[in-house]
C-alpha cells in the first residue's frame, strides 16, 4: 500500500548515529527472540492488522513447537499504530529500544512504513514489510515479502485484454502515494498493450457519496476500472457502483483485493472483479489448503484467510530460515542470512533477492465469482523487478 518511498529507503533521513549504539549482540543461550509487530488494530485498517496477526501467530506457534530458532523460542510483541505514521514511529522506537526486538513486522500503509524508515535504519533493525506496495525501495534494512507492480498488475492488464474485457482504462483510487504510484506504473503497462487511459482521479478518505465519480466513470467510455481504494471506502464505492449499474458497464481490476472483502458487498454483489495475487485461499493446491486449514484451526473455522495472512507468515518463517542459515542470532547476521534465501511457502518455492530483498514467488490472477475468490489463471513464479539501480 503506500507512502513517500523512494530508491533509498530513507535517503533524506540525514541520520548519522553510530551503528554500535543500537545493534544487538548475539543473545544469550535460551533467551527469547522477540519480534516487534507495528500493525493497525484501530484507525481504519484494523482488518489488515488482524490478517497480519493471524499469519505471525501461526508462524511463531509452528517455530516454537519445532524447537524454536537455534534453540531460542520466539515471541511476537504487538503494538497498535492506529493507522497513523507518527504513532508507527513511536511504537517502533519502543519495541527496538525498550523491548530489544530482533526485527520489526509491519506496518500496512507505505506512509507508516516510510515514517518508520529513519528509525529502523538508524537503529539497524530489519523491517519485515509484508504488504503489497508500489515498489522503489532498496535498503539493507527492509525486506519486502509481498508484491510490487510487475508481479501483481503487469500480468493483469494484458490478461484482461486477452479475454476480451477491453483496453481502455479509468483509474480511480485514494489520494495517497500507493494509488498514485501504482497508476503511474499501470500507465506504462497500458501503453505497452496499445491501450489507453481515459481518466484518472483520486479521492480523500471518508467520502460517503461516490455518485459523482461513478457517473463520470460510466460516461467516460472506459471498459475497465483500475481501482485502488482500500478498506471501508472501497466497500462503500463498490456497493454504490452496483446500485448505479456501473458493474454492468465496466470490468473492475481491483488492486490489493483479497478475501477480506468477500461478503461485504452483499449477496450476489461484487461479482466479476479481477486481481493479481500471491495466493488465493480457495486454490486446490495442497500447500494452500494445508495452510488455510492450520489458520482456521488456530483462529476459528470462520476465519477469513487472505494473502496478507500468508505473506506475514512467510516473513517470520524467513527469519527462522535466515537465522539458521547464518548460524548466529543477531540483527546483522539475520539480514545476511535472509539475503538470497530460498525457502518454501504455502504456494511453493520462494526466494529473496540478494541485493534489494524482495521476494520471487508464484502469482495468480483471481476473479470474484459465486461469492468467493477463485483462481482464474496460475502465472508461475514471477521475479520482482529490480529495485536497486
Amino acid at each position: 500500500m503506500t507512502g513517500i518511498s523512494r530508491r533509498n529507503f530513507i535517503a533524506a533521513s540525514g541520520a548519522t548515529l553510530a551503528a554500535s549504539a543500537f545493534s544487538m549482540p548475539s543473545i544469550a543461550s535460551g533467551k527469547t527472540i522477540k519480534i516487534g509487530a507495528v500493525q493497525p488494530f484501530s484507525g481504519g485498517l484494523e482488518l489488515f492488522g488482524a490478517q497480519a496477526k493471524m499469519g505471525l501467530d501461526l508462524a511463531a506457534s509452528q517455530i516454537n513447537a519445532a524447537g524454536g530458532i537455534l534453540g531460542h523460542q520466539v515471541e511476537v510483541l504487538y503494538e497498535d499504530n492506529k493507522t497513523d505514521p507518527k504513532t508507527s514511529v513511536e511504537r517502533a522506537r519502543k519495541l527496538i529500544q525498550r523491548d530489544e526486538v530482533m526485527a520489526l513486522s509491519g506496518p500496512i500503509t507505505s506512509a507508516a512504513r516510510d515514517a518508520m524508515a529513519g528509525t529502523v535504519r538508524r537503529m539497524k533493525t530489519p523491517l519485515l514489510y509484508a504488504t503489497n506496495y508500489e515498489g522503489g525501495i532498496c535498503d539493507r534494512y527492509l525486506f519486502s515479502f509481498n508484491t510490487v507492480p510487475n508481479q501483481d498488475t503487469a500480468p493483469l492488464i494484458p490478461y484482461l485484454k486477452e479475454i476480451g474485457k477491453g483496453d481502455s482504462y479509468y483509474m480511480f483510487g485514494a489520494d495517497y502515494v500507493w494509488p498514485r504510484n501504482m497508476f503511474k506504473a499501470a500507465g506504462d503497462m497500458i501503453n505497452k498493450i496499445g491501450g489507453k487511459s481515459v481518466g484518472e482521479e483520486y479521492t480523500p478518505f471518508g467520502v460517503k457519496d461516490f455518485s459523482p465519480i461513478i457517473r463520470k466513470i460510466a460516461d467516460s467510455g472506459a471498459k475497465i476500472l483500475l481501482f485502488a481504494l482500500p478498506g471501508a471506502d472501497g466497500i462503500t464505492f463498490i456497493k454504490q457502483a452496483e446500485e448505479f449499474g456501473l458493474m454492468d458497464k465496466v470490468t473492475i481490476a481491483f488492486l490489493g483485493f483479497a478475501e477480506t472483502y468477500l461478503g461485504a458487498f452483499g449477496a450476489g454483489k461484487g461479482e466479476g472483479m479481477y486481481a493479481g495475487l500471491p495466493m488465493v485461499a480457495s486454490s486446490s493446491e495442497a500447500g494452500v489448503q494445508d495452510f488455510v486449514s492450520r489458520i482456521k484451526a488456530q483462529s476459528g473455522a470462520d476465519a477469513v484467510v487472505s494473502f496478507y495472512v500468508m505473506t506475514h507468515y512467510n516473513s517470520l518463517m524467513a527469519v527462522k530460515a535466515g537465522m539458521e542459515r547464518a548460524g548466529k542470532v543477531d540483527k546483522e547476521a539475520l539480514i545476511d542470512g535472509m539475503a538470497g534465501l530460498e525457502f518454501n511457502i504455502p504456494t511453493g518455492k520462494a526466494s529473496i533477492t540478494k541485493d534489494d530483498h524482495h521476494v520471487a514467488m508464484n502469482m495468480y490472477i483471481g476473479k470474484t465469482a459465486g461469492g468467493s475468490l477463485q483462481v482464474e489463471k496460475s502465472l508461475g513464479i514471477i521475479e520482482p523487478a529490480k529495485q536497486c539501480s
